[in-house]
């Protein structure tokens, strides 16, 4: 007996050795990855260690007397700590296949039953000697009971989750085959308790449970991998989803509907079939976000969207464009039926959105052209659709088909085009910069960049010459990023020259700031010309705030990482300003100039500007006010805060080689 005393407790000895270990390794798992199942895994595995341990101590001290001290100390300590084990393996099991947290009212409930239940155990005839029978029951076929049920049914629960990784198999065989022996050991003790044979099962048992425990550490490190490698893969399904679908409503994005285009253009061909291409623009969609929320105008967008897709006129291709601009194919037959079309999709858009109990109504403009009557390439079909649709829109016509009339609009554009597209390589834009006072120290804060063109026959153009063609050919990130490289350009430049960097504001559209490689490339260009961050301020409207706000905050986080400050500018023009200002991780706010214009005789603009510097303030941000034109103006401002201002009273947009007068001063 001695000898199988001292084998049982090395045993457990060795138990509680490598069961701490296991869960030291679910404790460097769980502050990597931070999930709530790992920490209660380990929390397990360590109760588990624990009752080893009391176990060892209960073999190695065989012959203390009952209801002592030492006996109650060592009941006490295993009938908890196997409790506790249960517990939080099963709390670990709904953890990991719900995906959410337990509540902290589950877990007082869970470990004050586990408490109880140990305690009761322990202490109950604990004190009575003649009570041996009792005891066991109550500490060994109850425990079995109560560990065999939980793991049958956690087996059946892991069962019904339909665990996609392999790991979840082997953990629901695990609670099966060790519930059935717990079970089964429970029955048996109550019957044949005092049988020889079972004696000697329950010795043998000590080995099994053994390898069983040890099987168990493992199954959970082999689950968090396959756990781990199936979040993994399903990331890498969602970015390839994500790169051919629109993220907020789930049809094809701009890129796929092109391509999907062209592939049903040549199946159409080979059919000679024809297609009818119909581009939907939402009327008044911003004073929807602007009323409703920018969340209520993301679900209607979802709803269009749903609703084109499941049209019974079964399109080919339904995709999103842009914001609120939809594209959707149909093949045809006749005439007529292009009409009929237009009406569905009119009756599609205008059919009412249920949104907080209110209806919500909409309509759209549509424009349209045809396959292969009009183009026979996709980006051609897009286009002429987008002059149908511009026709619509600035005609306030409910659709316009395309024709060839319009193709005068279409020849400028194309001609300007080829100009904007010939200007851009040939360095025909410039850049102009105009001077920012800071307030506090009366210097030079930095200077905003603004384009002009050098034509080589209209001599310079201002931007209101050339940005709506730019607009209308999309061409704006092909000028974004030229401005980008000519700033750093010019910033390397004057420190070659003047040994002095001023710090430029560029001002970016939503098109360029939301573009998957717009970080790539200010890197790039910050490695490429040797450039401190901090010397680059982006400038981003509100409505490039209001079209993402989620995708912005991201990237003006990881902007801001890399040192690059960004500013909010013509701020106030929004609706919806001071709801979401206290969310951007912005440095700087620009007061748009039409605040500032009447600021020292309308006491209304001033206590908008005041209450704008001060709101700012509070949030940790500075303030630059624009369109400064006169002393009254800038002595208001400094008089309210103001950090910087911009203007004509300081500086009209000078070109570089006057903006290099500021740079020659000491």
């Amino acid at each position: 007996m001695a000898d199988r005393a001292l084998t049982h407790s090395l045993i457990y000895s060795t138990e509680t050795l490598i069961f701490s270990i296991l869960a030291l390794l679910l404790l460097a798992y769980y502050r990597g990855l931070g999930r709530q199942y790992v920490k209660f895994w380990m929390i397990s595995l360590s109760a588990l260690a624990v009752n080893q341990f009391a176990l060892a101590c209960e073999n190695t001290f065989n012959e203390r007397d009952v209801g002592s001290v030492l006996d109650i100390s060592i009941a006490l300590l295993r009938q908890v700590s196997q409790y506790i084990h249960i517990l939080f393996l099963i709390f670990g099991i709904y953890a990991a296949t719900k995906q959410k947290n337990v509540t902290r009212k589950m877990l007082f409930i869970g470990v004050s039953s586990a408490l109880l239940i140990g305690i009761f155990a322990a202490v109950f005839y604990g004190f009575d000697v003649k009570s041996v029978f009792n005891r066991f029951y109550l500490r060994e076929s109850l425990t079995a009971f109560i560990f065999g049920s939980a793991l049958i049914a956690s087996a059946f629960y892991l069962f019904s989750a339909n665990i996609n990784h392999f790991s979840g198999k082997i953990f629901l065989a695990y609670c099966l085959l060790v519930g059935l022996r717990y079970i089964s050991y429970s029955f048996a003790s109550i019957i044949f308790l005092t049988e020889d044979w079972f004696r000697e099962l329950s010795q043998t048992l000590v080995f099994v449970d053994m390898g069983v425990n040890t099987i168990l550490g493992f199954i959970f490190l082999i689950w968090m991998q396959g756990a781990e490698r199936h979040v993994a893969a399903t990331a890498i399904n969602r970015a390839k989803y994500l790169g051919k679908h629109d993220s907020l409503t789930g049809v094809l994005n701009r890129e796929q509907v092109l391509e999907k285009l062209t592939n049903e253009m040549k199946i159409s061909k080979d059919k000679k079939q024809a297609l009818c291409v119909f581009l939907l623009d939402i009327k008044r969609f911003k004073f929807v976000n602007d009323t409703h929320g920018l969340k209520v105008g993301d679900l209607i967008l979802g709803e269009i969207a749903q609703r084109l897709n499941q049209s019974l006129l079964k399109p080919k291709v339904v995709g999103r464009l842009s914001g609120d601009s939809f594209m959707y194919v149909i093949d045809y037959e006749s005439e007529k039926q292009q009409s009929t079309v237009a009406e569905h999709l009119h009756a599609l858009i205008e059919r009412p959105y249920l949104v907080s109990q209110q209806e919500v109504h909409l309509q759209c403009s549509v424009g349209y052209c045809q396959f292969p009557t009009d183009a026979e390439v996709a980006d051609e079909l897009l286009q002429k659709s987008n002059l149908a649709l511009f026709q619509a829109e600035s005609n306030n016509i409910q659709t316009v088909k395309y024709e060839a009339g319009m193709q005068s609009h279409g020849r400028h554009l194309l001609a300007m085009e080829k100009e904007i597209r010939q200007a851009i390589s040939n360095e025909e834009f410039i850049l102009h910069f105009q001077p920012q006072l800071n307030l506090k120290s009366n210097r030079l804060d930095g200077a905003e960049v603004l384009v002009r063109w050098q034509h080589p026959t209209k001599g310079l153009l201002a931007p209101g010459q050339f940005f709506d063609d730019i607009e209308a050919l999309n061409l704006y990130s092909e000028l974004d990023n030229y401005v980008l490289e000519k700033t750093c350009q010019t910033i390397a430049q004057w420190y070659k020259t003047y040994k002095r960097r001023v710090p430029l504001a560029i001002n970016i559209t939503a098109v360029e700031f939301q573009a998957q490689n717009f970080i790539s490339n200010i890197q790039a260009l910050l490695i490429k010309y040797e450039i401190p961050p901090i010397y680059l301020e982006l400038e981003v409207t509100e409505n490039v705030v209001i079209t993402d706000i989620d995708l912005v905050m991201n990237t003006i986080v990881v902007l801001q990482n890399m040192g690059i400050k960004v500013s909010i500018d013509d701020f106030g023009t929004g609706y919806s300003s001071l709801a979401y200002l206290r969310k951007l991780p912005i440095d700087k706010i620009k007061i748009d100039r039409s605040f500032i214009q009447e600021v020292a005789s309308n006491d209304s603009d001033l206590t908008i500007v005041k209450t704008m510097v001060e709101l700012s303030h509070g949030l940790g941000k500075r303030v630059l006010a624009e369109g400064v034109e006169t002393q009254q103006q800038l002595q208001l401002l400094r008089n309210i805060g103001c950090d910087a201002v911009q203007g004509y009273f300081i500086s009209r947009p000078i070109s570089a080689e006057e903006f290099t007068k500021y740079l020659k001063r000491k």
